[in-house]
């Protein structure tokens, strides 16, 4: 049975492209007519100042719906744009730590880690192990784990410690989406910007009252506007 709201093929026949003697007719609003013959079909299309356009020419016989093709493609068109719009690539930063790092190197690199996931990617973190590293793998589990617990706010643990050779790997996913960190790092953005301006509103505001002030006022009158008009000088 044909779904009046169903998939629409990519490659259709309209109007006198369609050559079967019946179809079965579906009007505008996804309301079932039957089947009519094609040239009744052509003729309430131009009455109703529409198009003929096949939708399922596997059916028998074809189904046919009345619509406005030109309407129908760019609207295609504009969802096709939307969802490549949306689409996001995902994107898999690295992140390499030595199991004895110090507390500065390690802040500097948490920070990558903490920018990664804001911008909604994911981040696999390499502890590499050399010489006598190799036999002290706790080093590095611990290492992970205590990275993982500083940036619980941002991230998750999607993938866990493993060991790979001399190296111990594990890779942190995003709570947020790519698209939505996106968009709340331009609302971050625009917030900052709006703040900055209203600053320098409020800087040319306090410069312009300071030279039209009463004091501004005092200063630029001339040396005989503080004479007293009774002494001759």
């Amino acid at each position: 049975m044909y779904d009046p709201g169903g998939h629409i093929s990519t490659e259709l026949r309209i109007n006198d492209r369609i050559r079967v003697p019946e179809v079965r007719l579906v009007g505008p609003n996804g309301e079932t007519v039957g089947i009519v013959p094609t040239d009744q079909a052509l003729k309430l299309a131009q009455e109703a100042d529409l198009d003929l356009v096949e939708i399922a020419p596997q059916g028998k016989p074809p189904v046919c719906k009345l619509m406005d093709y030109g309407k129908f493609k760019y609207e295609n068109a504009q969802k096709a744009r939307e969802s490549r719009r949306n689409q996001t690539n995902v994107v898999i930063k690295e992140m390499k730590l030595r199991p004895k790092i110090d507390q500065h190197d390690y802040e500097t690199k948490k920070g990558h880690v903490v920018r990664f996931l804001t911008a909604g990617d994911k981040v696999k973190i390499t502890i590499m192990f050399r010489g006598r590293e190799q036999h002290r793998p706790e080093l590095g589990f611990r290492l992970l784990q205590r990275l993982a617990e500083d940036v619980t706010e941002l991230g998750f643990v999607e993938s866990s410690p493993k060991q790979d050779g001399r190296n111990m790997t594990m890779v942190l996913g995003p709570h947020a989406k790519k698209a939505e960190a996106k968009a709340e790092g331009k609302a971050a953005r625009q917030e900052k910007a709006a703040a900055r301006q209203a600053e320098r509103d409020e800087e040319r505001a306090d410069q312009k009252a300071a030279h039209t002030g009463p004091v501004a006022q005092k200063k630029a009158r001339g040396r005989s506007e503080n004479l007293d008009p009774e002494i001759d000088a």
